[in-house]
């Protein structure tokens, strides 16, 4: 007799997703509908997803789940289950998120399979303005329950595409051939989420569907929280490290388990114990360079500016996250656990990929040119934005970002200028020139505190006008 129990250390319910009045949850718990046995197929089962009424009351399954194999599934696979929100929160003219079918449309049998048990496999026919995101299993020839499933408002979701062969009827001498297929998101746009449930595509054959087919998945923004960018310095007088202010976190995100590889738990873990993960950034200033034009004339001062960010960085911090950070990534959800897929992408503006997302592999150093007024002592700084990310629990998880914004030069002066100078005052250029990017390791290193070497005839960064 085996005494040796496995145990799921109690933890709380994940707080849903909330897109506008559509709650989407998690279950590990299902239900056996069919499995294949005694027939010479490969093996395979159908599960309905069963959320627990204690811990999640209210929720439906979007469709049942197959998979390869007949073993007992709970608490080792995943599926999102929904329910319906509050009314306000969805944009006005807009009906409830979620519906029951009107009915069903018979997609296969296991007729002549000689499988121990019968199966029928049934397609929601949803009403009109919603749509069906997975097929539902029945253990006879009689159509599924209209409340085993939901049907989810079209707005909601978006058009998808099949993937993977899950499992196929195939050598079972069933009457009609059939394959199951999962489902795949298409590329998310930025800031947005595209998952798909963990439900299947059913075809009547076993080449893979092509399109059009219908599938569709669920789509989410990346929540983003934005707070008041650090001041830029104002220099007082000759020091121009005492200008620099505190850096401050300016925006964050809050991204759910799957979209996260972590190192420390498998997906499961994650779900049960940190369902969702901050990843945040904080700004601040650097100080480029400092110098003090003694003349009675304006003179360009030079310095070298250095980059945070480089290829290797945003390789290991992908590896260790999962995080793609300027592009689109795929689940990190891996087999035997992946029914659940997605695709997610970040905000232009939390990555500082607007303008050239390149720029996070370009780890050259800048010149830095800037024409600093007669009898005045100036100083140039940068932006640098650090990422990190955070588990629930506050902890980090391993790897982080650094980026620094060549678009955020900022030059200051000391003394304030006494004149108003109405006619001369012309607005601030800033320009960089970039050194070769194909050997940076060539270049020499930043000095931000370096004396400052007069130049002509270069690009330059003004302030004021003779």
């Amino acid at each position: 007799m085996n005494t040796q129990t496995h145990l799921i250390s109690p933890t709380r319910q994940m707080e849903p997703i909330a897109v506008e009045n559509l709650l989407i949850n998690f279950t590990t718990e299902f239900h056996r509908i069919w499995d294949n046995t005694g027939s010479k197929s490969k093996p395979g089962s159908f599960w309905r997803p069963t959320p627990a009424p204690d811990l999640l009351p209210g929720y439906f399954p979007l469709g049942d789940l197959v998979i390869s194999g007949r073993d007992n599934i709970n608490e080792k696979r995943v599926m999102a289950v929904v329910r319906e929100g509050d009314l306000q929160n969805a944009e006005a003219g807009k009906g409830p998120a979620l519906s029951r079918p009107n009915d069903y449309q018979w997609v296969w049998s296991d007729t002549g399979s000689r499988a121990n048990g019968d199966c029928s496999i049934w397609r929601p026919i949803p009403p009109e303005g919603y749509v069906a995101l997975g097929l539902v299993c029945s253990n006879d020839s009689s159509k599924p329950s209209f409340n085993a499933v939901r049907c989810v408002r079209a707005d909601l979701v978006v058009a998808s595409s099949a993937s993977t062969l899950i499992w196929s009827d195939k050598g079972s001498g069933a009457d009609r051939d059939f394959s199951t297929w999962t489902v795949s998101p298409p590329s998310a746009p930025a800031g947005e989420i595209y998952f798909a449930p963990g439900t299947f595509i059913g075809a009547n054959g076993y080449s893979k569907p092509a399109a059009p087919i219908t599938a569709y998945a669920l789509r989410m923004p990346i929540p983003l929280q934005v707070q008041t960018p650090p001041a830029a310095p104002v220099l007082t007088g000759h020091d121009a490290s005492a200008a620099l202010t505190p850096s401050r976190i300016t925006q964050a995100v809050r991204l759910p388990w799957f979209t996260v590889s972590d190192p420390l738990m498998p997906s499961l873990v994650q779900l049960k114990t940190s369902p969702f993960y901050r990843l945040e950034r904080t700004d601040h200033y650097l100080l480029v360079g400092e110098g003090r034009n003694s003349s009675d004339m304006h003179r360009p001062f030079r310095w070298r500016a250095s980059r945070a960010q480089s290829f290797e960085m945003v390789r290991t911090f992908t590896r260790n996250t999962g995080l793609d950070i300027g592009n689109q990534w795929p689940s990190a959800m891996s087999a035997p656990q992946s029914a659940i897929t997605c695709s997610a992408r970040l905000g232009d503006s939390f990555c500082n990929t607007g303008s050239a997302p390149y720029e996070w592999v370009n780890s050259s150093e800048a010149e830095v040119i800037a024409l600093v007024g007669k009898n005045r002592f100036a100083a140039v700084y940068l932006m640098q934005s650090d990422y990190r990310l955070l588990r629930e629990d506050g902890s980090q998880v391993e790897g982080h970002l650094s980026f620094t914004d060549m678009d955020s030069l900022h030059l200051a002066d000391y003394p304030a200028e006494l004149e108003p100078a109405k006619d001369t005052k012309k607005e601030l250029e800033k320009q960089t020139a970039v050194a070769p990017e194909q050997e940076p390791e060539k270049l020499p290193a930043a000095e931000p505190k370096a004396d400052p070497q007069p130049t002509t005839g270069s690009a330059i960064v003004t302030d004021t006008a003779p």
